[in-house]
């Protein structure tokens, strides 16, 4: 029998109906609550479909066996939910124990059998789905492979939780029961799709009270002009919030013409959502009264919270079920016209509008709000994440994704909870609504100063760069660059992925620095076709020149430039038309007849006017579009190139994980503990245990080590862990480790597209052909190098780098010329079990 493991972590978690629930593991001292659970709060009904029969022993025989203490080859988890005070109840259970071992492919896989159960009254929230993947994780963790349960046939809700799961589930019938063999792969798209939706929904709806409150309460007013809470309360009460409103002070009856009520207790009804501007000191004691009285939602605008305060306020949160903004922010604004909620004491005022907005700094979302209202685009959600306990960028993506109100997403993030998860949600959301971000923490001085001030870390330059481009997230340098790319995706047609653009202009001198500014800015300016030149004369002024840069001579009419963009438009030829156009006495407006069809094009047209006072503005057309004005061709071309990225991303077909064959990680997972539990801090490894480990994933090592520029290869691949964005899987030319800025990285798990992207980086892909007369790599074998690379990562979470030397001699030879693995003791958590993250400094963690 194999030793006991150890019990999984307690986890948080959110319920369909976005109630939070603790699953943690049994012991003795549940012995009556699970008591309880079987005897009493399941009907006679549920009782025999969870033993089959009625009995009156059963529920004491379960207890017994659930709350015994640790043993091998058992687990039992529980769900436990607050019950309105400082205690807890236990809403569901399950458990599994292993019952025999088979032969699957040569190889023995455990099989447990499990069971579970949910009282009465908590069932529809999705208890049993969410016991399961938590099991089912901790299972698979302690090598068991496959799950089996007995159900009778006429359990139609535990049937359906099978068919919900989104893992294969074989059904065995024998007369009235049902045998389901659940194959554990939690790495299936399928599964990881599954969880995916379930905790979208789960999280959207416990973002209600918070985005949509029918009530909310401001605590901590004060009669002193310019406080915080006294700014908020007035701003919420000027904007013609829909709901109630009420103002909280203990002894203040009243506060700039609002009522004030002594407490939240004392309040005539429980507000939806509670704005706490109260001393830092306070702020534990008035969350904790505030989920006592049944308020489901936060906003923290209070700063200063030491690491006791900050982690009594969060475990209020989660035992009340209360989702939190905060602390130390600017607030939150929603314009929703059933809502109207300005709760954020920040001078403007955000107009509505479907840009949504997520800042962890109160001055950059001020900033964004300006530019955004001075541009005439306006704000659907606007929120001040601030030290980011709780509420995050996921979550506001998940919201935005189901709100049909907002369709671009503005994020500014200085350091990431989860940023696996985020990949995923962003990936998934910016399928459907472009997601810009300001890039912040790029440098080492503005990593520490997100790190000083927030929970959660910043990780490497080089991650978030990865992390970026991987989710499909259009990354800029300043909140100036932001507005521009922004103005640009809000009005016009994406580019084609090439990223051809024509130049037009009145004036020879701006064509030729706007050409410049496409090609400094990537994008290209290609030689137009004879025939489309042809046409060109045909259209424009006798003087034109059709070359591109086409100059149509100050005396171009609206009528000609008009017909001059219809067949730019029209050739296919370009995927983009930039009109730099000087104000001249020679015509009338030359924009005149663009304005009028401007909207009918299904190619984006930007212009540029050198005159203009701000650095990016809209010309209105006839038909209600807008046409994005820049004072400069190097925004212009910038803002251009921004779209093109997206373009290129949304062109690339959805792809899955690579899935390599042959794969031994089990014989892995423990040559890596073997190794750890002899060097407890960790090593690199001898050449034969390296050689043994690469082998399992189907690398082979050169018996002769010797470096790669020996064999004429040139090229690198390899695994850093980042400490915040685990693996990365590394490919270059070869030379030192710390030579980043040479080789291209993507986050593990690498799709089949990330590692098309990896052989195709401009930092990789010259190596590829031939590189100082060595062989044509062979791109099929570098592609499966890579996909097992990828895999070795994700298995192996104590690996801290993997350097390989690549022999590639265009013949399909994998063998690493040499390798060098170094392993440190860590555990990584599973980024897509469905849990609540835990904050660094506010949980001791």
């Amino acid at each position: 029998m194999s030793k006991v493991r150890h019990q999984p972590a307690a986890a948080q978690a959110l319920l369909a109906d976005g109630t939070t629930v603790t699953i943690r593991p049994l012991s003795p001292a549940d012995h009556a609550a699970v008591l309880d659970l079987h005897a009493r709060r399941m009907s006679p009904g549920n009782q025999r479909l969870r033993f089959f029969a009625m009995s009156r022993l059963a529920p004491a025989e379960s207890a017994a066996r659930l709350c015994a203490a640790p043993r091998a080859g058992f687990l039992a988890l529980g769900a436990v939910a607050a019950d309105g005070g400082p205690h807890e109840r236990l809403v569901g259970v399950v458990e599994y124990h292993v019952i025999e071992a088979y032969d699957g492919d040569g190889r023995p896989d455990q099989v447990a059998d499990f069971a579970v159960a949910v009282a009465d009254d908590w069932h529809d929230q999705g208890i049993a789905t969410l016991l399961i993947e938590h099991m089912a994780h901790a299972a698979r963790s302690r090598g068991i492979r496959v799950l089996q349960a007995d159900v009778l046939a006429e359990n139609v809700l535990m049937h359906k939780v099978f068919a919900d799961l989104g893992l294969h589930v074989e059904r065995l019938v024998d007369g009235p029961e049902v045998r389901a063999l659940v194959r554990l792969d939690e790495g299936a798209e399928a599964y990881r799709a599954s969880v995916d939706e379930r905790g979208r929904r789960a999280d959207v709806a416990s973002l209600i009270p918070l985005l949509q409150p029918r009530s909310v309460a401001v605590l901590g007013v004060s009669r002193r002009p310019g406080s915080v809470g006294r700014s908020v309360l007035l701003k919420i009460r000027q904007g013609h919030f829909q709901g109630r409103l009420w103002a909280v002070h203990p002894k203040r009856p009243s506060v700039a013409g609002a009522q004030c009520y002594p407490s939240v207790a004392g309040l005539p009804g429980v507000p939806d959502l509670a704005v706490l501007a109260v001393p830092a000191d306070q702020v534990p004691t008035v969350a904790e009264e505030c989920g006592r009285a049944g308020v489901r939602a936060l906003v923290v605008l209070s700063a200063g919270l030491d690491r006791n305060q900050a982690r009594t306020l969060l475990d209020s949160c989660r035992r009340h079920s209360m989702r939190m903004v905060g602390p130390n922010c600017l607030g939150i604004a929603s314009t929703d016209p059933l809502v109207r909620l300005d709760a954020q004491f920040g001078t403007v005022v955000p107009a509505p509008g479907n840009v949504g907005i997520a800042v962890q700094s109160g001055g950059v979302g001020i900033a964004l709000m300006e530019h955004l209202n001075a541009l005439g685009l306006g704000v659907s959600d606007f929120v001040s994440l601030g030290d980011k306990y709780d509420v995050s960028s996921n979550d506001l993506l998940q919201w935005w994704e189901s709100d049909d109100r907002t369709d671009l997403a503005i994020l500014h993030l200085e350091s990431f909870g989860n940023p696996r998860a985020f990949s995923r949600t962003a990936g998934r959301v910016a399928r459907s609504m472009p997601i810009l971000t300001v890039d912040a923490g790029r440098s080492a001085a503005g990593r520490r100063g997100a790190a000083a001030r927030t929970a959660a870390a910043a990780g490497s330059a080089l991650a978030r760069e990865t992390l970026f481009a991987q989710a499909g997230v259009t990354a800029t340098r300043g909140i100036a660059e932001l507005v521009e790319a922004a103005a640009l995706m809000q009005a016009q047609p994406l580019p084609g992925p090439s990223g051809r653009v024509a130049v037009v202009s009145n004036a020879a001198g701006i064509g030729v620095l706007a050409a410049d500014a496409c090609a400094d800015a990537g994008l290209g300016v290609p030689e137009l076709s004879a025939d489309l030149v042809r046409d060109l004369l045909g259209v424009l002024p006798t003087d034109a020149s059709t070359v591109n840069p086409l100059d149509t001579t100050p005396a171009v009419g609206p009528g000609q430039l008009a017909a001059a963009v219809d067949l730019l438009v029209r050739s296919g030829s370009v995927d983009a038309v930039l009109l730099c156009l000087a104000p001249t006495a020679l015509a009338e407006d030359p924009l005149r007849d663009l304005r009028a069809a401007a909207g009918r094009r299904d190619c984006p047209i930007v212009l540029v006017d050198l005159a203009q006072q701000p650095a990016v503005g809209y010309l209105p057309t006839q038909d209600g579009s807008r046409l994005p004005s820049y004072a400069d061709p190097q925004t212009a071309a910038r803002a251009l190139a921004h779209a093109r990225d997206r373009a290129r991303w949304l062109a690339e077909p959805s792809s899955v994980v690579s899935d390599p064959a042959g794969v031994d990680s089990r014989t892995a997972e423990t040559l890596v503990r073997t190794f750890l539990a002899e060097n407890a801090e960790g090593g690199t490894l001898g050449l034969p245990a390296t050689a043994r480990l690469l082998h399992c994933y189907g690398l082979p090592v050169s018996a002769s080590p010797s470096t790669a520029a020996e064999h004429g290869a040139g090229l690198f691949a390899g695994v850093v862990q980042d400490q915040v964005f685990g693996p990365l899987v590394l490919f270059g030319s070869s030379g030192t480790t710390s030579a980043l800025d040479h080789r291209a990285a993507r986050l593990a798990p690498l799709t089949r597209a990330d590692i098309r992207a990896l052989l195709t980086s401009p930092r990789s892909s010259p190596l590829l052909p031939g590189h100082r007369g060595t062989p044509v790599a062979d791109l099929d074998a570098l592609e499966d190098l890579l996909a097992r690379l990828s895999q070795m990562a994700c298995d192996l979470p104590e690996l801290a780098e993997v350097d390989l030397g690549l022999r590639i001699t265009g013949t399909g030879d994998r063998t690493c010329a040499d390798a060098r693995v170094r392993l440190e003791p860590r555990r990584t958590p599973d980024p897509y079990l469905r849990r609540l993250r835990r904050i660094p400094g506010a949980d001791g963690q």
